[in-house]
């Protein structure tokens, strides 16, 4: 039987209500369309019995705050914007095994929400969990793929429960429910953003001028990939992204040798996300891609590649 977004979305809210009642929630929304769905979803469910954060972890795109903001704004939630770069990354100092990264970052977005639901005598925290969130988390029989920092990220005891409206869906349905709630096409089709944020995309210890240079990386490569599909010389990927990894290697800076570091380029083609093949890219595309990361990052990076790797054997993300 065909998923029916319409359906959905009044069982979905019947469902927060009768979970939440009159009770206060609290939800973050990382800008995705996972957390921006849930979002209206609860919204229209509890309408001033929720409060909407934005953790900004020093992990974050380009601009990701304001973006948040206004998309979520102009679905008509309000969104609080908390900046905990130095705590987040405090917290991984020393870090470099990628369980241990999403379990850290996972208690730390529950720190942040706790307090917030302390303040505002919150009981619950609604969540944008998907299927595939828990799937590859693992539990019971299931082998632990990653731990999602939304699920096997979580602390075992917290100050709230947990209310999950999105739980039994993958991507292409989310997506389906966020063009139904009216939410606009560049926030529901938006490639998906992993909730660690560029954690997951720095190989190896996470610092602040790591993270720097992968969002630079990061949104090179899409400024440049969504233009190719513009001018029509790809079909835009389902997700691409640069990868920061934790080796440097000989090159040259004016006349001098250098060491530098190398940047992964991954693109992939997907429905949901449980599988994914690697974008087949025109040469001239990933030149361009190559020529902007090393001119414009050249105090930092010297080498870029390009991943052609599937899911499975490989993930999506490269932790």
């Amino acid at each position: 039987m065909p998923f029916d977004p319409e359906k959905f979305i009044g069982e979905a809210t019947k469902s927060i209500w009768e979970t939440v009642g009159a009770s206060h929630a609290i939800i973050g929304a990382s800008g995705g369309v996972d957390s921006s769905v849930a979002a209206v979803l609860a919204s229209r469910a509890l309408g001033k019995n929720m409060h909407c954060i934005f953790v900004d972890t020093g992990l974050m795109r380009k601009g990701e705050a304001k973006l948040v903001k206004a998309s979520l704004a102009a679905a008509g939630v309000e969104v609080e914007v908390v900046d905990s770069g130095k705590k987040f990354l405090s917290a991984l100092k020393g870090v470099s095994e990628p369980e241990r990264k999403r379990k850290i970052i996972g208690r730390q977005f529950i720190q942040v929400f706790e307090q917030a639901a302390k303040k505002r005598r919150s009981r619950f925290l609604i969540q944008g969990t998907i299927a595939p969130d828990w799937i590859e988390s693992g539990s019971g029989l299931r082998d632990t793929i990653k731990s999602h920092h939304n699920v096997g990220g979580l602390p075992k005891k917290m100050g709230m429960s947990l209310c999950e409206p999105l739980r039994e869906l993958y991507k292409d349905e989310v997506r389906k429910v966020g063009k139904a709630l009216g939410l606009p096409e560049p926030l529901y089709n938006r490639q998906p953003f992993p909730g660690p944020g560029l954690a997951v995309r720095i190989m190896g210890e996470v610092t602040a001028e790591k993270a720097a240079i992968v969002r630079d990386a990061c949104a090179i490569v899409e400024e440049e990939l969504e233009n190719a599909a513009r001018s029509g010389k790809i079909e835009m990927p389902w997700q691409y992204f640069a990868v920061l990894l934790p080796i440097k290697t000989v090159g040259v800076l004016g006349d001098a040798r250098a060491y530098g570091y190398t940047i992964a380029v991954r693109a992939v083609e997907s429905i949901d996300g449980m599988t994914a093949k690697a974008c087949r890219l025109p040469p001239d595309v990933v030149e361009g891609i190559s020529d902007r990361v090393t001119r414009e990052l050249k105090e930092h990076v010297n080498r870029v590649v390009y991943d052609v790797t599937s899911k499975p054997p490989g993930t999506i993300e490269w932790e």
